[in-house]
């Protein structure tokens, strides 16, 4: 019998999640939690083989519940799923020591199989997440220009920024010119994006 701990924030999702897991003979879940910060705890107290983790969990989210899990309980190994699968959010999770990787409205019986698979310690990918994934260009960014850019993507300015890297204002600019230059973005919004697209981020 696999156990199974459930991630999901939407209580509808999760019951149908639930429920079609629960149906398989040989799947039977131990625990279901609504937020990235409960997934330890929970892991840590039923002692799940898997977790079907939702990538957009509130708080902390997905990726760093994955993180976490392989950090402290190393014996639950993770399924992620995403409402709108990026290569990106692939590379990130595989990043994060996920083994699976599926969209939302994957059917049931693939997300069961896929479950299987990962407790068997196996990757299950999308294939053409997959593929796509390995085609992502590498990352350009250097570490600071990462710094800067995920600061960035909270809202903050460039004085902001300046102030939470010790760096002056024009140093940062120039981060961002660079930032900009190296992905073909239009503006800081959309290196975010193609940034967090691709994985980068």
């Amino acid at each position: 019998m696999i156990r199974i701990l459930v991630a999901e924030h939407l209580p509808l999702v999760r019951r149908g999640l639930v429920a079609s897991l629960d149906a398989e003979p040989d799947l039977r879940v131990v625990a279901e939690v609504g937020s990235a910060e409960d997934v330890l705890p929970a892991a840590l107290t039923c002692e799940p083989d898997t977790a079907v983790i939702d990538l957009d969990l509130p708080g902390s989210g997905g990726i760093p519940a994955v993180t976490r899990l392989h950090e402290k309980a190393p014996g639950c190994r993770a399924l992620i799923l995403s409402a709108q699968p990026t290569p990106g959010q692939v590379r990130s999770a595989l990043a994060a020591h996920a083994l699976g990787f599926m969209s939302l409205d994957v059917a049931p019986e693939q997300l069961a199989e896929g479950l299987r698979q990962v407790a068997a310690g196996r990757r299950a990918i999308d294939s053409e997440l997959a593929i796509a994934a390995l085609q992502c260009a590498p990352n350009p960014l250097t570490r600071r220009e990462l710094d800067v850019l995920r600061i960035a993507a909270e809202g903050a300015g460039s004085a902001e920024i300046a102030d939470q890297l010790f760096l002056s204002v024009g140093t940062v600019r120039n981060h961002l010119s660079r930032i900009m230059c190296k992905t073909g973005a239009r503006n800081r919004l959309d290196a975010v994006r193609i940034a967090s697209d691709s994985g980068w981020l």
